[in-house]
């Protein structure tokens, strides 16, 4: 258990951390290489910068530990190591005496060049005092964190003292020891020197003042930093290029300025001199890069890394993740169907109906009229007579399918009996419209039916187990010349019904056969795409990602496509494949119900108004037989028919 009197009195590792990873990340590096100090306990920096460089998307590709007592032998084979390796940023965490032995030997390997970076953390920065020579001129363009410790009038003459009894300039840990004297001194003065060690403990960790080496604040036993100095080996000395501070970042200075200095300054750090006195700003990628162009699916270079990356018409496949990375897709996903348009069927305006519907339709619209026209004849005020009437009704009916009657109908029933007939008209017209729709659709193309030969691209990575056509005849193909012949001849004749590919392949394919004979139907989406193939964990998968997903944004992947292509395509929707059902009577058999129900309730309704109203005429005639009109009114009965709904 760590003594809880124990303070720590130096810079904290996550600030160190936090200072590296902000200078990583402002040159935009997304690799980087690790080379501590092997000690007992570990490197925590090395923990605190995993976790930074993850949140930042920025990788470690390798860690390598030497332990102080290694000879330079076993340095040099390290460092070969560092050289088979792409990236060529390297942070180096060690000891000045050991970092004295390993920059030399970096020197000689050719690995102070200027396609290197070399960043030195807070602990190895004081090999820059070093009196050797050989040292100080492999460190040449290197760059380093200090302490920062601000300018004062104390730290002046505290520092003109120590030269007086001392060669070696004065360290940031004499400073950090001389406030720590000057806050326990002044603990003291607040609360004496007391029995409970725990009241002095609580009284320095409450210190808080300017002290010589700035800000003096301890929180948690831990002092709290001011910040660092970036440094540049140059000319066999240093200088001073930059600062970071949790606060500000990485600026040029820490000095307060207004708007115009701080505009004309710029933000950021002072211009460096890279290793070979180089000013423009590594990569970080080493060497160059090898770069395949895809002409088949050979992966076998990538199994013995002879190749960074491919450029090509590679598929996302689960498992070629085993060997390589992908980037982001840039092509439409999955599979699609290839299909030949085919001639048009006179008779397919029929098909929506199954006979059974249609049967009952005719039916129907037969009773309609016979009952409309029986109900129109039963109404005393039709003048119409009844071998005309019957003819009316029928083409009245008829033409309401179009909503084109010109007629007026008398009765109230045969209005109600009407309005039933146009909610049934209404409901088949909607539904015969959709289903014939969906057939003209789908009938324009020549899919395979069991027992098909379906085509694929005989190259490609996907065949037709990746689809739920495998019962079916396959046959590979390997050009476009051929899918268009094998269309042509027809899956009986030695062709093919479909071709089933990836979406990709089939837009192309139709961008060069664009003479409307053959269409695409999209299916279901079992790959990924097509994307671009690099090593594993390189760091440039991310970076080619995040650019195809903003030139997905804002619109140059279609525009491309469109220049490519030059044509537009059919796709049907991904469902156009399953032929539509037609209908059936089982789907309206309720609603002709209600038709011909409403419709004989009608009709009884209209025949007891027919008997009512005899009924009352016979009274009236037999109150007119005792008044000697019997048989006027007999004259009158014959020669015109009264009746009354």
């Amino acid at each position: 258990m760590e003594n809880p009197y124990l303070l720590h009195i130096k810079e904290d590792e996550i600030s160190i951390a936090q200072s590296i990873c902000a200078l990583v990340e402002s040159y935009k590096w997304r690799d980087i290489i690790y080379v501590y100090e092997e000690t007992d306990h570990g490197s925590e920096l090395l923990q605190n910068m995993f976790e930074l460089f993850q949140d930042k998307n920025i990788r470690i590709a390798s860690r390598i530990a030497i332990s102080s007592s290694v000879k330079d032998d076993q340095i040099i084979k390290e460092l070969h190591k560092l050289m088979s390796i792409h990236t060529t940023v390297i942070i180096v965490d060690m000891s000045p005496s050991l970092a004295s032995r390993f920059f030399p030997n970096a020197k000689r390997l050719g690995m102070m060049s200027k396609e290197y970076a070399w960043i030195l953390s807070q602990k190895t920065i004081d090999i820059f005092q070093s009196t050797k020579f050989e040292v100080i001129g492999s460190l040449q363009g290197a760059l380093g964190f200090r302490s920062y410790v601000p300018a004062s009038r104390r730290l002046h003459y505290f520092t003109k003292r120590w030269n007086k009894k001392f060669t070696r300039k004065v360290h940031v840990l004499a400073i950090w020891a001389y406030d720590t004297i000057w806050a326990l001194a002044e603990s003291i003065e607040r609360v004496g020197v007391p029995q409970n060690g725990t009241l002095l403990l609580n009284e320095i960790l409450k210190s808080d003042f300017k002290g010589m080496s700035g800000e003096f604040r301890l929180t948690k036993s831990n002092l709290i930093s001011n910040g660092f100095e970036i440094v540049n080996a140059v000319d066999h000395g240093e200088r001073k290029v930059g600062y970071w501070t949790l606060s500000k970042g990485i600026t040029r200075t820490l000095i307060p300025l207004n708007d115009a200095v701080l505009q004309q300054s710029g933000i950021g750090m002072e211009d460096v001199i890279w290793p070979g006195g180089s000013t423009t700003v590594p990569t970080g990628l080493g060497k160059k890069l090898r770069i395949g162009v895809r002409t088949g699916l050979t992966f076998t270079s990538f199994v013995h890394t002879e190749i960074d990356g491919v450029l090509g018409d590679s598929t996302i496949l689960a498992r070629r993740y085993e060997f390589v990375d992908f980037t982001a897709t840039y092509t439409d996903l999955g599979l699609g169907t290839l299909a030949k348009t085919k001639r048009n069927d006179m008779w397919i305006f029929l098909k929506p109906l199954n006979v059974n519907l249609w049967l009952t339709f005719t039916a129907v619209v037969i009773f309609k009229g016979l009952v409309i026209w029986a109900i129109e004849a039963m109404d005393q005020e039709s003048k119409s007579a009844s071998s005309q009437g019957i003819g009316t009704i029928f083409w009245f009916i008829l033409l309401t399918i179009f909503s084109a009657q010109k007629e007026k109908l008398v009765s109230n029933l045969s209005r109600f009996v009407m309005f039933v007939w146009l909610f049934v008209v209404l409901i088949l017209i909607s539904s015969y419209t959709a289903t014939l729709t969906s057939l003209l659709t789908v009938e324009q193309f020549e899919l395979a039916s069991k027992g098909g030969t379906v085509g694929f691209h005989g190259y490609g990575g996907v065949t037709v187990s990746n689809t739920n056509l495998t019962d079916y005849k396959q046959r590979p193909y390997y050009s476009y010349a051929d899918y268009a012949d094998a269309l042509t001849k027809g899956g009986k004749h030695g062709g093919a019904d479909t071709i089933v590919d990836e979406v990709p392949y089939i837009k192309m394919f139709l961008g060069k056969y664009s003479n409307g004979e053959y269409a695409m139907v999209s299916s279901e989406p079992v790959t990924s795409g097509f994307a671009f193939i690099f090593s594993k964990g390189s760091p440039l998968v991310n970076d080619i990602s995040r650019e195809i997903a903003k030139i997905r944004e804002d619109g140059t992947l279609k525009m491309l496509e469109k220049k490519w292509f030059d044509t537009e395509f059919h796709v049907l929707p991904e469902d156009s494949s399953t032929k539509p059902k037609t209908l059936s009577l089982d789907r309206f058999g309720g609603l002709f119900v209600i038709s011909v129900a409403s419709s004989c309730l009608a009709l009884i309704i209209s025949v007891i108004y027919l008997i009512r109203a005899k009924m009352e005429i016979l009274s009236i005639m037999s109150y007119l037989a005792g008044r000697r009109l019997m048989s006027t009114i007999r004259q009158l009965f014959h020669r015109k028919e009264i009746y009354r709904c």
